[in-house]
C-alpha cells in the first residue's frame, strides 16, 4: 500500500499527527532562529507597555506616547522573528499545496465531539497546529 493510499485511509489521524510534526519543527525552527533571551526581553517590554497604554488612558498625550513605543518595540520583535519565518514559509506552502490536493474531494476529515461539527483538511490542521502550538511552545519555552 503506497504512502498516499494510507494517508487518503486514515485523514483525521494523519492530519493530528502532521498538524504535530508541523508545529514542533515549526517551534524548533524559531526556537533555534531567534536569540530566545532577547525574545523574552522583548515580549516583556511589550506587555509592560500594554500595561502603561491601559494606566494612560485618561492622559491623551502619555498615551500617544506609550502608542509610539509600543509600536516602536513591536516593530522590533517582528523583524527577530523574520528568519524564522522566511526558513519555514516555503515548506509549509509546498505541505499545504500538497494537503489540498490529497484531500480536495475530501469533504470532512474529522468531526468535533460533543458539538458535531465537520471540520475540512485546513479547519483541521488549523485547530490541532493551534492547540499543538501552544503546548510545545511552552514546554520547550519558546518565547
Amino acid at each position: 500500500m503506497a504512502f498516499e493510499d494510507i494517508v487518503a485511509s486514515y485523514p483525521a489521524i494523519f492530519m493530528i499527527v502532521a498538524s504535530f510534526v508541523i508545529a514542533l519543527l515549526i517551534s524548533l525552527i524559531y526556537k533555534y532562529t531567534t536569540n530566545q533571551g532577547e525574545m523574552k526581553r522583548l515580549k516583556g517590554e511589550l506587555k509592560e507597555m500594554q500595561g502603561k497604554m491601559k494606566e494612560s488612558k485618561d492622559d491623551k498625550e502619555k498615551m500617544i506616547e506609550t502608542q509610539k513605543q509600543l509600536a516602536s518595540k513591536n516593530l522590533e520583535y517582528m523583524k527577530h522573528s523574520f528568519k524564522p519565518m522566511i526558513y519555514t514559509f516555503i515548506p509549509v506552502i509546498l505541505i499545504f499545496w500538497w494537503l489540498r490536493r490529497l484531500y480536495e474531494e475530501t469533504e470532512i476529515i474529522f468531526t468535533i465531539p460533543v458539538v458535531g461539527w465537520g471540520l475540512n483538511w485546513i479547519w483541521t490542521y488549523i485547530v490541532f497546529s493551534f492547540i499543538f502550538s501552544l503546548i510545545i511552545r511552552k514546554v520547550l519555552k519558546v518565547h
